[in-house]
C-alpha cells in the first residue's frame, strides 16, 4: 500500500503542505477563498527539530493501529489500509489522540470531534495534497 514518507533533509519547513492539506479538506475549489482570514487546522503538521531540521508529522496508517483498537465507539476503522474516521460515531473521548505514538490525530476545529490524515481519499485531489504541493519534493507518496 502506498504511504506518505518524508525526507527531512529536503524539508524546508515552509508549511506549504499544511496549507495544501487545509485547502484539500475545505471542500472549496478556490484556495484563497477557502483559507483567507482563517486559522488553518491541517491534518499534517510541520515540526521543527534540533539543528533546524524540519519534518512533517501525519498519520502513518499503521498495519496494526493502536488508535483503531483503542476506539471505544468504533469511529476509527481500516479500509484498504487507510485508517478512516466516522465522525458520526466519535464521542470525543480523545483516547486515540493519547494513544497514537506519532501524534498524528488531533481535535478538529470545524465542528468535528477528531481529524487525521486520510490520504485525501475523501476529496477530489486523487493523491495527497501535501505531496503535490511540496516545492522541494520532500514529501512522497509511494510504496516501499
Amino acid at each position: 500500500m502506498k504511504r506518505i514518507y518524508v525526507n527531512e533533509k529536503w524539508c524546508l519547513g515552509c508549511h506549504l503542505c499544511e496549507y495544501n492539506c487545509a485547502f484539500a479538506n475545505s471542500g472549496s475549489d478556490d484556495m484563497v477563498k477557502a483559507l483567507k482570514d482563517i486559522h488553518i487546522n491541517p491534518r499534517i503538521k510541520i515540526e521543527e527539530g534540533p539543528q533546524g531540521i524540519s519534518f512533517a508529522v501525519s498519520c502513518r496508517h499503521c498495519t496494526e493501529p493502536l488508535c483503531v483498537k483503542s476506539c471505544i465507539t468504533g469511529a476509527l476503522s481500516v479500509d484498504n489500509g487507510v485508517i478512516e474516521v466516522n465522525k458520526d460515531k466519535c464521542v470525543g473521548c480523545y483516547t486515540c489522540i493519547m494513544i497514537c505514538p506519532y501524534g498524528a490525530i488531533m481535535p478538529g476545529n470545524d465542528g468535528s470531534v477528531i481529524q487525521k490524515c486520510e490520504l485525501c481519499t475523501n476529496n477530489s485531489f486523487g493523491e495527497p495534497a501535501c505531496v503535490r504541493g511540496c516545492p522541494n519534493k520532500a514529501i512522497v507518496f509511494e510504496e516501499r
